[in-house]
């Protein structure tokens, strides 16, 4: 699943790609994914340029001339930029560009969504509206009450975008395990310094890996081009039996809430 890193490095490399072109048409071929209704999405997006791309979390924000264009990767979207070469299998969804380029959605699982809203109004509307802070801009003081009040695990609260917006799985294995942290201890048992701890390295995680431009696992790599580096950095995710870098111990896998998690049994006990 691409994780604010991996969405970051499609961001950058789109603004760079597409800035200034403006939309011609839209070809709708698993219409489910616009959240919008169809016709009417097709008809305000045709004549607005793209000025920018922004991102909120896992969200990438096209800014248009009237409207905001939201895309949620979710487990497997992927962008392609091309010029007149046949629609692919699971290329859903197709902008053209008055210049005759276009760019591809593709998902394979159809999990993803496109929603357009009036710039006014996006950042007040759902999804949006829903996200907490990003690591850089949490607030010790109020992470940790949130944290006081949590009667679950310390890797299911980091993994709720309400809460912290941005760290999926890979990176909350990498942030507790940077932090000394067991992910199964319970939430409201983290100390003040803990929770301190534990936003420094989600920082330093995640600032490591947008320059690296993400991690390239599995099925995800960003489509145009880029692919993520940060895999070579991983400390215990999907190093399940390897030595931990930090003492020796095998790393070992475990479920929390249904999530494959890697630990280090004795850093983080």
């Amino acid at each position: 699943m691409p994780e604010l890193p991996e969405v970051e490095t499609v961001r950058v490399t789109l603004e760079k790609e597409i800035s200034n072109e403006e939309f011609a048409q839209v070809d709708a071929h698993y219409p489910k994914i616009i959240t919008n209704d169809t016709h009417e999405f097709k008809q305000k997006i045709v004549g607005q340029k793209i000025n920018r791309i922004d991102r909120m979390g896992k969200y990438l924000i096209f800014i248009l001339d009237q409207d905001a264009l939201i895309i949620h990767l979710r487990m497997e979207g992927k962008f392609f930029i091309k010029l007149d070469e046949p629609i692919q299998k699971h290329e859903h969804v197709v902008f053209h560009f008055k210049s005759g380029r276009n760019l591809r959605y593709h998902d394979v699982r159809k999990f993803g969504t496109i929603t357009l809203i009036p710039l006014s109004e996006y950042l007040d509307t759902y999804p949006l509206n829903q996200l907490g802070d990003e690591p850089k801009d949490i607030n010790i003081e109020h992470f940790y009450s949130v944290l006081n009040k949590k009667n679950t695990e310390i890797k299911a609260v980091l993994l709720d975008q309400h809460i912290i917006a941005g760290l999926g799985n890979i990176y909350v294995d990498e942030t507790l395990f940077l932090s000394h942290v067991h992910p199964t201890r319970i939430a409201s048992s983290i100390t003040y310094d803990e929770a301190k701890w534990i936003i420094q390295a989600a920082i330093q995680v995640l600032d490591k890996a947008i320059q690296l431009g993400g991690t390239t696992i599995r099925s995800y790599t960003s489509s145009l081009g880029v692919h993520g580096r940060f895999q070579n950095e991983l400390n215990v995710h999907m190093k399940a039996n390897e030595p931990c870098p930090r003492c020796q111990t095998k790393i070992i896998k475990m479920k929390v809430k249904g999530r494959g998690t890697y630990v280090c049994p004795s850093c983080q006990k």
